[in-house]
């Protein structure tokens, strides 16, 4: 029977059966003998001391058993552990704190931010003593606005510092002052990217437990990399590494709310340690919006320096980015300026990033980090270059576009893209999405409502972009042979419905001939797992991949050795070929991976050869890699109720070879729904006060499946030279390319009563106001 390969081969995901039948294990679902509850004491205020705290009411409360408050705490642990504030403009002979304790003390900076803990017997009993405690709050001025925190007369969020800037991040490269003073026209174009919560199904979740082998702890946490929790915790709680065990079970998503270190993970540790007993926490919704990190909010003007063929020959910028209260991912920002130019070739640019303090939840990762912010801004900008020279927006992208000879590209902000071919990309969606076809039907659409007909108008959108992903530093892979030729690899990223255990699966069965049924793929436990980076950044096959091949071949060629001695062959002459070891020219004589696995184990090997087959690698990767694609929508939008319907979507993106098309598929799917929900329904919304409007998902509104159409997913295949799978990312790529393709579809379909651009997200009254608008001349 001929040998089938299953690298691209669509295969059922190994995960599936186990959750679809309600057997996934989450934190939620466990339970330890002796087990309490915590409810946390959350500030109603987004800027306010901390005075007396009474607790005599909440011990009254049936089953609450203690209250803790962060002075009980001050001995236990040091402050948060953020990214670091560098660049922050402090005043002369201060060193403010860019922190807090995990239960506060002192202060709080926006509303959510904990100030006690109750420990109860159930979950009830700890929310209604977390209701009885009394705080003597003292509030103090708010800026929850962030070009309102950057004014001289702000209140400030941090003492000692001279402003609420914690950094700028800047780049100038090329005469950017001469291109616009030649300009044939300076295109301009300001730009909101709205806060966004990621609401994963699964909210944040933490239990906690001594250990008495190690005198430490085990940590159950819903979490996308299990070795950061433990590493921070150690270094919070003044622990040793190995007394702290990190699991995080399955995980039901992240899209970058779970990476880092939360107040809730170590308050737990460090109550547990106090109490001496198994403490849980569970997220409610209303927790979830106000205190897990949030996502976006930058405002950016753009400016385009362009020729009359619509060639841009500079890009000036001015962005700025709310940080939220605390310096949670202060650099994700910076992503956006290092991704400003796209898939253009510009070769003049001055970027200035400032990035702000202001009484809201800290901004930190959600789906692309920075890089769905610079496509949007990058790709509405070159929309508006076709607005204003009457250019077809396709021409205007073909006539900027790095060509692929240009590759490796260096950019003049500074990354170096490895491969791209961004033409290839955008003609296969033009030809797939019928591009020709949606622009008559458009033009037929323009005839019927001018002759009286209530049509809805159409518009077609257009969006090329490209993602840096691949983040180091290094990642982790074990690979281990069962006597009985079973394999289990121990992997340091740890998946959140990534799909890994069936990629990696496919890898194994492929590249050492296992049985990919009988592959088992464990991740996410800091006890048996090496040491990782985890899951984000769309780095789970370009880096943890390039792991397990390296891990594979060590396997592999030990099992190549095995297989000689057992072949009476020389080393050279034995070959691994169609899932079996033999010698060359002579495949009849070959072996399983379970013949070699079950000799390896033996006492009849060679005397250089020791027993087991196992292997462990690590894999760091030279540099970064670039996935690209182009995207295209089209709508149909009312202009008589503002209603925006996505009539069609086309997806071709490039992430090099695709080991498991499934899925694939399955993460462009649900990018594609995040960043069409950007486009048109999802913001996290605070008055100007600082309390949160959009605490619950009756405000924050999360699109359904009749709010989308049918994708189609298509492909290009550029491999990068950065890994030895060839393999892009492919994660985060759908959300970074789709919300500008919805923004611009819109916008298109507006464009001749004069709508040159709506803020997101598209709900039906700002665009019924814009057209108004335009009709009345305004």
């Amino acid at each position: 029977m001929a040998y089938a390969s299953l690298i691209g081969a669509e295969v059922r995901r190994r995960e599936d059966p186990r959750l679809i039948s309600g057997a996934g294990r989450y934190v939620g679902d466990m339970s330890l003998p002796g087990m309490q509850h915590v409810a946390f004491v959350r500030s109603p205020y987004p800027h306010a001391r901390i005075g007396a705290i009474d607790s005599s009411a909440a011990l009254r409360v049936p089953g609450v058993t203690a209250v803790v408050t962060g002075e009980d705490l001050r001995d236990a642990w040091s402050e948060m552990l953020f990214e670091g504030s560098e660049g922050s403009d402090v005043a002369e002979g201060e060193s403010p704190k860019y922190s807090h304790y995990p239960i506060s003390v002192g202060k709080v900076r926006h509303v959510g931010e904990i100030a006690a803990a109750v420990i109860a017997v159930s979950p009830a009993a700890a929310a209604d003593g977390a209701a009885a405690v009394v705080i003597d709050w003292q509030p103090l001025p708010a800026v929850a606005d962030m070009e309102q925190a950057l004014r001289p007369d702000a209140p400030l969020l941090f003492e000692g510092a001279k402003n609420n800037i914690d950094h700028v991040w800047k780049r100038k490269r090329g005469d950017v002052e001469d291109a616009f003073a030649n300009a044939h026209r300076v295109v301009k174009l300001r730009m909101v990217s709205q806060r966004l919560s990621g609401v994963p199904m699964e909210g944040r979740a933490v239990l906690t437990a001594l250990d008495p082998m190690t005198e430490g702890l085990t940590v159950w946490t819903s979490t996308q990399a299990a070795h950061w929790i433990r590493r921070d915790l150690a270094k919070m709680l003044g622990m040793a590494e190995n007394q702290i065990r990190v699991i995080a079970p399955d995980v039901g998503g992240g899209f970058g709310v779970k990476i880092g270190v939360y107040p809730e993970e170590a308050a737990l540790a460090a109550l547990t340690r106090r109490m001496g007993m198994p403490l849980r926490w569970v997220e409610t919704r209303l927790e979830h919006m106000q205190a897990t990190t949030h996502g976006r909010a930058q405002i950016a003007d753009y400016e385009a320096a362009v020729t009359a063929d619509g060639v841009v020959t500079a890009l000036r910028a001015r962005v700025v980015a709310d940080l939220g209260a605390y310096p949670v991912s202060a650099g994700i920002p910076d992503l956006t300026g290092m991704m400003a130019v796209g898939v253009y070739r510009i070769p003049a640019v001055d970027y200035e990033i400032t990035c702000v303090y202001t009484n809201t939840t800290p901004v930190a990762a959600y789906r692309g980090a920075g890089r769905p912010e610079a496509a949007y801004y990058i790709e509405r900008l070159m929309d508006a270059v076709a607005y204003e020279l009457h250019l077809d927006p396709v021409e205007v992208r073909r006539r900027n576009f790095i060509p692929p000879d240009a590759f490796p590209y260096k950019t003049p902000v500074g990354p170096i893209y490895d491969s791209g071919d961004y033409d290839k990309a955008l003609s296969k969606a033009l030809e797939v999405g019928r591009y020709a076809d949606w622009r008559a039907e458009q033009q037929q659409r323009l005839a019927a409502r001018a002759a009286g007909k209530r049509v809805p108008l159409l518009g077609v959108g257009i969006a090329c972009y490209v993602e840096m992903c691949g983040f180091g530093p290094y990642e982790s892979a074990h690979v281990r042979v069962e006597p009985s030729g079973t394999v289990t690899v121990m992997t340091g990223i740890s998946p959140h419905g990534q799909g890994s255990a069936t990629t990696f699966a496919q890898i194994v069965a492929d590249q050492l001939g296992a049985d990919f049924e009988k592959v088992i793929v464990r991740s996410g436990d800091t006890a048996l797992t090496p040491m990782g980076n985890g899951t984000m950044g769309s780095r789970s096959l370009a880096v943890g991949g390039g792991a397990l091949v390296r891990a594979i071949a060590r396997v592999r060629e030990k099992a190549r050795r095995i297989a000689a001695h057992m072949l009476e062959a020389a080393l050279d002459d034995v070959v691994f070929d169609d899932g079996r070891y033999h010698v060359k020219g002579a495949p009849d004589s070959g072996l399983t991976l379970a013949q070699i696995a079950e000799r390896a184990y033996s006492d009849d090997l060679p005397d250089d050869v020791d027993p087991g087959l196992e292997a462990t690698d690590f894999f760091k990767p030279p540099a970064l890699i670039y996935p690209f694609g182009a995207h295209l929508a089209v709508v149909e939008v009312d202009p008589d109720t503002g209603i925006v319907t996505v009539r069609d979507y086309v997806s071709v993106d490039d992430c090099g070879p695709r080991i498991s098309p499934l899925i694939v598929a399955g993460q462009v799917h649900g990018g594609l729904a995040q960043g069409i929900a950007q486009a048109l329904f999802e913001e996290v919304v605070y008055d100007e006060n600082g309390q949160l409007l959009s605490g619950s998902l009756m405000d924050y509104t999360l699109p359904r499946a009749d709010d989308l159409p049918a994708f189609v997913v298509e492909q290009t295949v550029t491999p990068t030279p950065h890994n030895p799978l060839g393999a892009k990312g492919i994660g985060e790529a759908a959300t970074i390319g789709s919300t500008p393709a919805i923004v611009n579809a819109v916008v298109d379909a507006l464009k001749h009563l004069g709508v040159r651009h709506i803020d997101m997200p598209l709900r039906p009254e700002k665009v019924w106001r814009a057209c108004r608008q335009a009709q009345n001349g305004a």
